[in-house]
């Protein structure tokens, strides 16, 4: 009997550890050049922008972060918690951006009642998230890339638990400066 139940979850064990690797194995690596994007968006600082892009942050540093679906609970967590911290990311000259698969209305919605003050895009059929290794259809999954004032990508987190993750990205941002 137990010769049999190994014999069992050990194909389980690896489909599943192979199936994990392979969902990263197309996310840029530290040190390549960050993914360029044209998505709409919103950002409630400046609403006359509907079209944002890569190049629209050039000069900065940019924290990417991919995320599940607005007015969820971890979802909201984190999209607060880089809000409190947003100041403290404008002292580093970083922006923040978050990108999920929700329309622009809903983004418009969650920063609304969130009060999220940095800038939401739309991505829908998630081709930027895939980009970013970041896609399981038909959501984007929570990683977040650090990218530099130079367009790379200084730091990645992969499966990012949302809990004070914003403060863990704020430290790094201070230790590469």
């Amino acid at each position: 009997m137990r010769n049999l139940v190994v014999s069992i979850l050990i194909p389980f064990i690896f489909l599943f550890n192979f199936n994990s690797a392979i969902a990263f194995d197309f996310a840029p690596e530290v040190g390549d050049k960050a993914p360029n994007f044209q998505l709409e968006g919103f950002n409630k600082n400046i609403k006359s922008k509907k079209i944002w892009e890569l190049n629209d942050f050039q000069g900065k540093w940019i924290v990417i972060y991919f995320y599940p679906k607005d007015f969820t609970a971890g979802c909201t967590l984190e999209a607060k918690g880089f809000s409190e911290l947003k100041k403290d990311f404008s002292k580093y000259n970083a922006e923040i951006v978050g990108i999920s698969a929700d329309n622009q209305d809903s983004h418009e919605s969650f920063c609304s009642e969130k009060s999220i003050n940095y800038t939401l895009l739309s991505d829908p059929d998630g081709i930027i998230s895939d980009k970013y290794g970041s896609w399981i259809p038909p959501f984007s999954d929570r990683n977040t890339f650090l990218i530099s004032p130079e367009g790379e990508i200084s730091y990645r987190w992969i499966s990012v638990l949302p809990i004070n993750h914003a403060k863990e990205v704020l430290n790094l941002l201070k230790k590469k400066i």
